[in-house]
């Protein structure tokens, strides 16, 4: 284990706080002795915040399984990194496929060579928030990556991919983006590529229509801390943060319990939290034997260093009442080996409450069902109340690591909505058993979507939906009026991680009522290994087959029409 001692902090042993007029050199060692020793635990117990004062360093700051660095700054250029913020690590020939789970945010790259770009090469749950890098911003390492989420960042030269599949980015500004394989999709972002689908698949989206950005800490010249959370704003393009007059409000830490895993309990948790409390879950596993439960209104739960949630009695880990202005950001939850019902329930069942002008947000949820435990859970994240947005979620069912048999770490949904009026921005979800997204709320809006379909069906008897061949990956319940979805990537590898072949097929990617206010825009579908996907919406658009991906305009994208885009055949790099 890395010796965390010579840089304290008031969040516990796994919070290493790095002030500019630390020796540059001790600095690098300790960041190397991390970078050694989380580069390939992606199962690891461990959990890690990097937290900078403002200043200036001379730095390659590399982050890996569970650790996230933060600059304390107000804006991102009070914290300076000459050098790099980075992940660059890969399991084998430069793949970053599972470079999961890790985070970097607020601060200014300064690389030291112009030529070279700075590297964030990752997949799924490893946001790159709030950042301002001065040259160049690459996704990948020149092979398969199957990312990403760029959020409120300004990239003053290139940024983009290679062979990664596919990358979200919302309310940026890129000097210029290039490359990219499936789908690209940008929303209130400068400097995008031009949309025109099939051509190349990108989706563009002008401006956000509702959103509230990430909340996270600052640190005073006097050491005091404080939690900066953005004010709700409509209809943006660019960065919250530019002219340096951000809208929202500071909280004090002396408002917050701040959480330990191994001291604390969901009982002493839900005390705080009662008696008026926000929370901070310092890093680490929070075993619990109840669920931790948000009532009061405004309400700020905020998780650094990928602190984990495992409920252990097949309870649900976390949930609010339906009031408002409820912020959580920065969670983990893993399934217990006991079934639970959800994992994250926002509003009890049956919420009708108007929370529109000030809605609950959520911000890097990860869920997992099963890898690093073999849990259980019939669904990871459940919206009951009205107006809620999300700000980046990737929802799992494990295809590897602990647990990730079709018997075993057994779970229907990611995602089940029954709010009306909810926005995702970057919704990842995965391998579940039945439909994989359910939608019953209405006027609900998705922008980027990216899910594969489950691995591992024994078979296709064994994954009927009635007559219909397997479950779609999203569905919109048959009786919903109005509902929007942008740049939705749905792909199938059956057979992968097995020694039999089940040639299984799905029927449809997309399950949607086909009425004038439900419209699904730009659909991208590929099928690798075996079997394949029979229709991209409903018994609309042509099959995709065994290394085929093929672009489809959507459910009435335009209002009124539908039409099938020329096929493309998929060609492995």
């Amino acid at each position: 284990m890395v010796d965390a001692r010579p840089y304290d902090s008031p969040f516990g042993d796994n919070v290493l706080l790095f002030d500019p007029s630390m020796d540059t050199a001790a600095i690098r060692r300790t960041l190397d002795a991390l970078h050694r020793q989380q580069a390939k635990d992606e199962f690891s117990e461990n959990r890690y915040a990097l937290l900078f004062k403002p200043g200036e360093y001379d730095l390659d700051v590399t982050i890996d399984y569970y650790m996230h660095a933060a600059g304390l700054g107000q804006v991102p250029s009070d914290v300076t990194i000459n050098g790099a913020v980075q992940s660059i690590s890969s399991s084998s020939n430069k793949r970053v496929t599972i470079m999961f789970w890790r985070a970097a945010e607020n601060f200014l790259v300064n690389p030291v060579d112009a030529a070279e770009p700075v590297y964030w090469a990752v997949s799924q749950a490893a946001p790159y928030r709030r950042m301002h890098v001065k040259g160049d911003l690459q996704f990948d390492l020149g092979s398969w990556g199957s990312g990403g989420f760029l959020a409120n960042s300004i990239v003053d030269g290139q940024a983009g991919l290679t062979t990664g599949q596919q990358w979200f980015t919302r309310n940026s500004e890129v000097g210029l983006w290039r490359g990219g394989n499936w789908n690209r999709t940008f929303v209130g972002t400068v400097g995008t590529p031009d949309d025109d689908w099939p051509d190349t698949p990108i989706t563009v989206i002008d401006r956000t229509p509702v959103v509230r950005d990430k909340p996270f800490l600052v640190v005073d010249e006097s050491g005091n801390f404080t939690v900066f959370v953005p004010a709700l704003e409509q209809s943006t393009r660019g960065v919250t943060w530019k002219d340096g007059n951000e809208a929202g409000k500071n909280i004090s830490i002396d408002d917050f319990h701040i959480a330990v895993a191994g001291e604390d309990t969901a009982a002493s948790i839900n005390a705080s939290l009662d008696a008026g409390k926000h929370l901070l879950l310092t890093p680490g596993i929070y075993p619990l034997d109840a669920p931790i439960r948000v009532n009061r209104p405004n309400t700020v739960v905020l998780g650094i260093g990928l602190a984990t949630l495992v409920p252990e009695k097949g309870q649900i880990a976390f949930e609010t009442a339906d009031v408002s202005g409820v912020v959580v950001a920065g969670l983990m939850i893993d399934a217990g080996l006991e079934n639970s019902p959800a994992l994250i329930r926002i509003g009890d069942p049956g919420s009708d409450q108007d929370h529109s002008d000030n809605p609950t947000s959520l911000h890097d949820i990860f869920c997992r069902v099963g890898g690093a435990i073999p849990g259980k859970a019939d669904v990871c994240l459940e919206i009951n109340s009205n107006d809620v947005i999300i700000d980046h979620a990737w929802l799992w069912r494990a295809d590897h690591g602990a647990g990730a048999k079709w018997t075993v770490n057994r779970s229907k949904h990611g995602l089940v909505v029954n709010g009306d009026d909810v926005t995702i921005y970057g919704l990842f979800n995965e391998h579940f058993q039945e439909y994989q997204t359910v939608w019953n709320g209405e006027r609900g809006r998705v922008y980027f979507y990216q899910s594969e379909i489950p691995y591992d069906p024994p078979s296709q008897e064994e994954w009927m939906n009635g007559d219909t061949k397997g479950f779609a990956s999203y569905k919109v319940a048959d009786d919903v009026q109005s509902h929007q979805a942008y740049g939705l990537g749905i792909y199938s590898f059956f057979g992968v991680h097995q020694q039999r072949d089940p040639k299984a097929r799905v029927t449809s990617a997309i399950e949607a009522p086909d009425r004038d206010g439900v419209n699904i825009t730009h659909v991208t579908t590929f099928a690798g290994r075996f079997g394949g996907i029979d229709h991209p919406v409903n018994l609309l658009g042509e099959a995709t087959n065994v290394e085929e991906v093929k672009f489809f305009d959507g459910l009435n994208p335009l209002g009124s029409t539908r039409a099938l885009a020329k096929p493309e055949a998929f060609q492995s790099e």
